[in-house]
């Protein structure tokens, strides 16, 4: 039961210190979901209120199921944006038949998320190495400040792309409503004031009651301050989701997608917050399966597909929020501001709104790690740049799955050309090491060949390794009578590797250059003998130690002592 509901790991261990911070973070995120949900659900072509149904019941499921304490769950405009598109290249007559299809969409969403739960194929975000979430999260940061220019410039963008708003806000900046930029760089500077005051002080909370106190009370509203304005009333009632059997198997791509986005999307917030905290550990699996029940469940309650939000995160990270609680209050906070609230929140600027997005993306914004990773792995950094990049400039969801096939290309690049060394014996000891390490204590013979090859052998990186060790022996020249293979980093060899193998023994033994291979591991071993490498290379070149193969060559050691070793070490 714990394993399915981690609120029953948490909620008993609760401490009175936490309740401060996620009351705060709680109401923050309300207050932020208000405006941002009906928005979303506008975007998504569906009528405001939606959004506002959304913000409802995923966020309670993801409060007793979720495996993050600071996520926060509900409509997003990326998923928004891919329902529109999705839906509109169908063909759906009437808004109730749309509204309809967006709900089922809902319920097949969390149906193949719950399915991917089950089946545990959360490893699938193992391949998010953390420069590709570093990049996706920075970038995706900018995204949402970006986005929020309009309401900070009280200027009209219709774009939701990176490069079109910049190009709409340049456009306009002799429509640039000064009393906008006022309130929300006030509400910034206010927030960083309380903030160097006392860590604890709800920021946000302050600013929000002051720019309606200040909406409400003077007639600054008279010089085109953008409001709220009117939120529709009702909590959602129960319903059953209609299934389009004719529409199912267009449909199935779209909620496919959509569900491996959407939880991508999750564990790359959550993996990013797991720097910041240390008190959870997100478990992807659970992930998959409470947002899938939070999908389900909210489609009977008439909510469309939601997932984790980066602004509302960061601003329930930054409020304090410690456990789920807090998710538990914002969801209170839209149900009642559904029933009751609506009259307060009317006159909530929206340049407040922004000003609190604002400065909590900077929290998301990472830049002490792409500064270690140009100066120690250049490599690693420019995937960092590119995943940055595309997400910035082309799209969330490319910028995450382009991200990480090119972290997958890095991997299969380095590992087909892995690191070969050449060995020597120190001097004065029975140890091999690399020669370009230990330069002046090595002692480096003509007729032998050391090499440790620093990896599997495998398809990928069979034709290298017979490359480069030709080379080294080439280097050798004709004084060469021994090649020995340090095998101790060689964990697996396949039937591709196999046959190079082989083919090196013949080679080899034409040229009468002896190949041992030594310090292989057991799994190793048992690979040799059961492919009849071992049998082609004569049992007696196989050792367990190098120094024992040089001895053997040297005629310190008789053969009998090393086979016995060998032996045993085999089985």
């Amino acid at each position: 039961m714990k394993a399915y509901f981690p609120i029953l790991n948490w909620l008993p261990r609760y401490k009175r210190t936490y309740l401060s911070g996620d009351i705060s973070a709680g109401l923050t995120v309300g207050i932020m979901l208000i405006p941002q949900g009906m928005a979303y659900a506008m975007i998504a072509g569906l009528p405001p209120v939606y959004g506002l149904y959304a913000a409802l019941i995923p966020q309670i499921i993801y409060a007793i199921m979720g495996t993050s304490r600071q996520i926060a769950i509900g409509p997003v405009a990326m998923d928004s944006l891919l329902i529109a598109s999705g839906l509109g290249a169908l063909s759906i007559s009437g808004i109730e038949n749309y509204i309809a299809m967006a709900i089922f969409l809902s319920l097949f969403i969390g149906t193949i998320q719950i399915l991917l739960g089950f089946l545990k194929m959360g490893f699938l975000v193992n391949f998010l190495s953390r420069p590709v979430i570093s990049g996706f999260t920075s970038a995706a940061a900018l995204i949402i400040g970006i986005s929020q220019l309009k309401h900070l410039l009280g200027i009209s963008i219709s774009s939701n792309k990176t490069l079109p708003i910049l190009k709409q806000t340049f456009s306009q900046l002799d429509q640039i409503n000064p009393l906008a930029v006022v309130v929300g760089l006030s509400g910034i500077g206010i927030m960083l004031l309380l903030k160097r005051i006392h860590s604890q002080i709800p920021t946000a909370i302050v600013v929000v009651i002051l720019g309606i106190a200040m909406a409400y009370f003077t007639p600054i509203t008279d010089y085109g301050l953008q409001l709220v304005g009117k939120i529709p009333e009702g909590l959602p009632g129960f319903k059953v989701p209609e299934i389009p059997w004719s529409e199912l198997g267009q449909l199935f791509t779209l909620a496919l997608a959509m569900a491996l986005i959407a939880f991508m999307e999750v564990v790359s917030i959550g993996k990013a917050l797991e720097e910041k905290v240390k008190t959870s550990r997100l478990v992807p699996n659970q992930e998959l399966i409470a947002l899938g029940t939070g999908n389900i469940v909210g489609s009977f309650f008439q909510c469309y597909p939601t997932t984790a939000g980066f602004s509302r995160t960061a601003v329930n990270f930054q409020a304090g929020a410690k456990t789920g609680v807090a998710a538990l209050i914002s969801a209170a906070l839209v149900g009642l501001t559904l029933l009751f609230l609506t009259p307060v929140f009317y006159y909530l600027p929206n340049a407040i709104l922004a000003s609190i997005i604002m400065l909590a993306i900077t929290s998301l914004i990472d830049l002490k790690y792409p500064k270690e990773l140009y100066k120690n792995q250049k490599d690693e950094f420019a995937l960092l740049i590119v995943t940055f990049l595309i997400t910035l400039f082309v799209g969330i969801q490319e910028g995450i799955i382009l991200g990480v096939l090119f972290s997958l290309l890095l991997m299969v690049y380095r590992t087909s050309k892995p690191h070969m060394a050449v060995l020597g014996q120190i001097k004065g000891t029975t140890y091999f090491k690399n020669v370009n390490r230990f330069a002046t204590d090595i002692i480096e013979r003509k007729d032998i060949l050391v090499v440790r090859f620093d990896a599997q052998l495998f398809f990928g990186n069979k034709d290298y390794f017979y490359s480069e060790l030709n080379k080294h022996i080439m280097s050798k020249g004709p004084q060469l009578k021994t090649v020995i293979i340090n095998a101790e980093a060689i964990n697996y060899i396949d039937s591709s590797a196999i046959y190079i193998l082989k083919h090196l023994i013949l080679e080899l033994r034409e040229k009468d250059i002896l190949l041992m291979i030594a310090a292989a591991t057991g799994p190793t071993r048992d690979i040799l003998f059961k492919t009849g490498v071992t049998e082609m290379l004569g049992p007696e070149n196989l050792f367990v130690r190098v120094v024992e193969a040089v001895e053997f060559i040297d005629g310190i050691h008789p053969r009998t002592e090393i086979e016995d070793r060998v032996s045993r070490q085999s089985f």
